[in-house]
């Protein structure tokens, strides 16, 4: 049960990096750069804490909610005008980074 935890925060730490390093892509704002680098590093600490899991439940636990607490969000433009949801989850945004022609 506690392992199914710890493997599901992974998964959604690393779903919102990607969506994080979408946006970067396509508006290029570096608060979207920070929290995908700040996702990198958290997911990488769920994951020690879903290894550790296995042997001892509360540190693997305790590891897990560090990784959850660092993946906190932080300042972020906004780059959503009228997007739907799915949109939003997505990623896809209304603006596009402009190209230095």
């Amino acid at each position: 049960m506690y392992l199914e935890i710890a493997i599901f925060a992974y998964f959604v730490v690393l779903f919102l990096t990607l969506r994080d390093v979408r946006i970067f892509k396509r508006t290029g704002y570096r608060s979207y750069r920070r929290g995908a680098l700040k996702g990198l590093a958290a997911s990488t600490m769920i994951l020690i804490g879903a290894i550790i899991v296995g042997t001892n439940i509360n540190l693997g636990l305790l590891i897990v909610f560090i990784g959850l607490y660092i993946n906190s969000k932080g300042e972020r433009e906004h780059v959503f005008t009228d997007a739907s949801t799915l949109d939003r989850l997505l990623g896809k945004t209304d603006y596009v980074k402009k190209s230095k022609d």
